[in-house]
């Protein structure tokens, strides 16, 4: 099959150039936004939060990806339903069903959580860079903010998503690191069997952060923009409330595409906690602030293959994540305010929306040459990510079961119980944190 997909140049004039597009397995066919959606959420912020997580109480916080997997899942499922069902995003259904203050209340406080989590990723990225080859990393910063900006405003739509799934393939590092390392196999099982639960505030802070990286809101606008993005480029498919028939082989893409994606997303999490409990908790090494702290700590006691490659890992999935945070912070902003949005157009046809990206992506590029020190917050961006989700995950259950919005396809008793239990449990674990830390 030939396909004509658009390149853009760096004007916005788009030429075509025939692209023959070979056979994949169904498989790869299938695998899209859960996919990309799952691999950007182990960006070099869930890298230093999960790093912190093994180096500071070892395999004590590992049941908390094993929980989280049901419930992410179920989280992320709903958001790409509402965005195939309606053919509009998180945001734009949320601005269409409730006054313009509400979308703006929940999209302010995350365009603010992803830009800081864009300076911290740059920043661990360029840090990770220094490590590898010396240099300064504030160019590298500079260069890869320059990158991530070209991925988004100069690629066809179709490319992108291909450059992003590619990148997914990063994370095998992880798992890499995990087999150089000598794991208590038998301890890691019991704290996921039989978890020991604490209130010291410094514990439930990590759980928080673990939560809140793993059930993270910029996934939720991500993944239900990407699958109305989607409906643009596929022939003959179209929002599901004006084509019923379609529905069948939809939901059960999206089921299998997020389920691989996020099973994905938690086994390299659960492989990062686990090499650092195995590594730098015996050693004593608990204060990690970053994800490069936890490359060069790696080295002295797993050797330097495990620190490159834990480098290498931040560089790879840092590419692959910011572009997605300051992409789904645009949607939410652009659909709010109601801007013609969406990758799949030409940056001629909607400015606004990718002088947000870019905005994103250059304000988090000047964090970094700031007081702020952007590496410090990565896993205080996890938390505030973490406040912010609730009131998201409350109205994305509403919208999700209101037959105005959904028609028949209202999300059915399984998906509700389990998206509630999601949203109690992040609740929960917020309020934990705030009452010991009072």
């Amino acid at each position: 099959m030939v396909a004509e997909p658009s390149s853009r140049s760096a004007s916005g004039s788009a030429t075509r150039d025939p692209v023959v597009e070979p056979s994949k397995p169904r498989l790869l066919k299938l695998l899209g936004p859960g996919l990309v959606t799952g691999a950007s959420d182990d960006d070099p912020s869930g890298i230093a939060t999960y790093s912190q997580a093994g180096a500071q109480f070892g395999y004590a916080a590992s049941w908390s990806l094993v929980l989280t997997y049901p419930l992410m899942v179920a989280i992320q499922i709903i958001s790409a339903r509402v965005g195939r069902t309606t053919g509009h995003g998180l945001a734009g259904n949320i601005a269409r069903c409730h006054p313009r203050w509400v979308a703006y209340a929940v999209t302010v406080p995350l365009l603010i959580a992803n830009i800081i989590n864009i300076g911290a990723d740059l920043g661990a990225m360029g840090d990770a860079l220094k490590l590898l080859v010396g240099g300064s990393n504030r160019v590298y910063v500079v260069m890869f903010g320059a990158i991530c900006i070209g991925l988004q405003v100069l690629l066809a739509y179709k490319r992108y998503v291909a450059v992003l799934k590619w990148l997914s393939l990063a994370l095998l590092t992880y798992v890499a690191a995990l087999f150089v390392t000598k794991v208590d196999w038998a301890a890691l099982a019991w704290s996921i069997a039989l978890p020991k639960l604490s209130f010291d505030p410094a514990y439930l802070s990590i759980l928080v952060a673990i939560f809140g990286t793993t059930i993270s809101p910029y996934l939720f606008f991500w993944q239900a923009s990407q699958e109305a993005e989607d409906l643009k480029e596929k022939p003959g498919e179209r929002p599901l409330i004006g084509h019923p028939e379609q529905a069948d082989p939809a939901r059960e893409r999206i089921q299998l595409d997020t389920a691989i994606g996020m099973a994905i997303s938690n086994v390299i999490a659960l492989a990062i906690v686990t090499t650092t409990a195995a590594t730098l908790n015996p050693a004593g090494l608990t204060d990690i602030q970053s994800s490069v702290d936890a490359a060069k700590a790696l080295e002295p006691i797993a050797g330097s293959f495990a620190k490159v490659i834990f480098a290498v890992g931040i560089l790879g999935t840092g590419i692959l994540a910011v572009p997605v945070l300051a992409g789904s912070a645009a949607y939410a902003i652009g659909e709010t305010a109601k801007w013609p949005v969406g990758l799949s157009r030409e940056p001629r046809e909607a400015k606004a929306f990718y002088l947000a990206v870019s905005i994103a992506t250059a304000i988090g590029v000047a964090l970094n040459f700031t007081e702020v020190d952007p590496i410090r917050a990565l896993v205080w961006s996890a938390i505030v990510n973490g406040v912010v989700a609730v009131p998201i995950m409350v109205i994305l259950m509403l919208l999700a079961a209101d037959p105005k919005i959904m028609k028949q396809f209202v999300i059915g008793p399984i998906l509700k119980t389990l998206g509630w239990i999601a949203t109690a449990a992040m609740t929960a674990a917020i309020i934990g944190m705030l009452v010991t830390a009072i």
